[in-house]
């Protein structure tokens, strides 16, 4: 096997060390390592983290191929610094059965480019009426441990109880998309003081407020793990702050772009910015902020929506919801927590990787940069500031809200089990 030598990389944003990998797993970590036999990365004071862990992409596959593919997915996520992404349930058809997410996970095997975990539909169809094949699902090649019906909710309350009941088996997670349908229906954008001014239709806050207190007191209740998707309310942080202070097993995400966007954006009328759930409001964005440094909110999560160009090269109204995110999302925390001082290059380790290899049971990943561990590494060169674009994309889509923004930081380096995917920024 080959080794490989990340000479002068700050690990974690601390004092630059030497990275020998040899082989699938990380030999020595240290000061003046010796290079003989191994080939030499030169990182000049990039700051090497543990691969990137997405606990929320969406990779289309089965079924919307011209939106992405599992192969162009991952290369989009190696582009970003993942070695490892969780992939939602809501494709064609929908991965309610053990025998499409080990379809998902072995085109992840077959890609080489990022390990994919597939997560299972709650329900049948993702349909809210019947709960699918959870146990089958867990127990197949695939190992899923994480359940969502992402896209939809699940709005019953029976039924929600007795996803938890049932995963509490094998310490699976339900990761829940709060959003009450009927305060929603019809919503175009965050309910506010925007939506007024442009007569389009409010989607509240109390809407994802709402599901998220009924849930998180279910899981009381029950005595398992429930995980809230792309939390995006001020109000919703306050939830589950209080929910944790009474020891409730909750966890949060929030998307890299609500912590950066707002529903300001939106009076431009381009439907690149229109996302479920809605960008919100400055207060609200401060608020995520604040959340995710304080630990509140336990990681970031891309909720990478690729859409060909025609669901989004349209009127408002009829376009679909999303945004590719997986190739920016660690320059836009650089942006809104790193460089604002809200949280150091550990804590960015802590809350893409190490915590959602945690809470998704990635077995491999999220692990420390240190001698014996596999060898799932990203290089980030932190001093870099670059315009976005998106035509130089791995993703098979390009509906991202920052083509033409000053963005800082770029991945120039990942490595999945020691073997390079990416290498000074281009693909192997």
């Amino acid at each position: 096997m080959s080794k490989t030598l990340i000479r002068g990389a700050k690990v974690l944003g601390g004092a630059p060390q030497d990275v020998l990998i040899d082989g699938a797993v990380v030999e020595a970590v240290g000061r003046n390592l010796p290079a003989e036999g191994a080939e030499v990365v030169e990182a000049d004071g990039k700051v090497l983290l543990p691969g990137l862990v997405d606990l929320h992409t969406h990779l289309r596959e089965p079924g919307r191929e011209d939106s992405e593919t599992v192969l162009t997915g991952t290369r989009a996520a190696a582009s970003g610094g993942y070695t490892n992404v969780f992939a939602m349930a809501n494709t064609f058809p929908v991965a309610d059965t053990a025998g499409v997410v080990e379809q998902v996970w072995r085109l992840g095997q077959e890609s080489g480019y990022c390990d994919v975990q597939p997560i299972g539909a709650v329900t049948v169809g993702l349909e809210g009426a019947k709960l699918a094949e959870l146990g089958a699902m867990h127990e197949s090649a695939a190992g899923v441990t994480v359940f969502s019906d992402d896209g939809k909710c699940v709005h019953d309350a029976v039924i929600m109880r007795r996803a938890l009941e049932y995963v509490k088996a094998f310490d699976g997670v339900v990761a829940q998309h709060a959003q009450e349908p009927r305060l929603t229906e019809g919503a175009q954008m965050n309910e506010g003081v925007v939506s007024a001014e442009l007569g389009l239709g409010g989607w509240p806050a109390v809407a994802e407020e709402s599901v998220i207190a009924r849930d998180v007191l279910l899981a009381e209740h029950v005595g398992s793990r429930v995980h809230i998707c792309h939390l995006s309310t001020a109000g919703s942080v306050e939830i589950v702050r209080w929910a944790k202070s009474r020891g409730i097993d909750v966890t949060a995400e929030v998307t890299p772009h609500h912590l950066l966007l707002t529903d300001e954006l939106v009076r431009s009328y381009n439907p690149v910015y229109k996302v479920n759930p809605p960008l919100r409001t400055e207060r609200d964005v401060m608020a995520l902020r604040e959340a995710l440094a304080d630990g509140t909110i336990d990681i970031v999560a891309t909720d990478h929506a690729p859409h060909p160009h025609e669901d989004k090269d349209c009127e408002w109204a009829a376009a679909a919801m999303g945004m590719v995110g997986l190739e920016t999302a660690l320059s836009v925390v650089q942006e809104t927590m790193v460089d604002t001082g809200l949280l150091d290059w550990a804590g960015v380790a802590d809350r893409m990787s190490f915590k959602p290899a945690q809470i998704g049971q990635a077995t491999g990943h999220g692990r420390p940069v240190s001698a014996g561990e596999p060898a799932n590494l990203t290089l980030v060169e932190s001093a870099y500031r670059g315009q976005v674009d998106p035509a130089g994309f791995a993703s098979r889509s390009r509906n991202t809200p920052y083509e033409g923004r000053e963005l800082p930081g770029r991945v120039t380096h990942t490595w999945l089990r020691g073997k390079a995917t990416l290498v000074d920024g281009k693909l192997t």
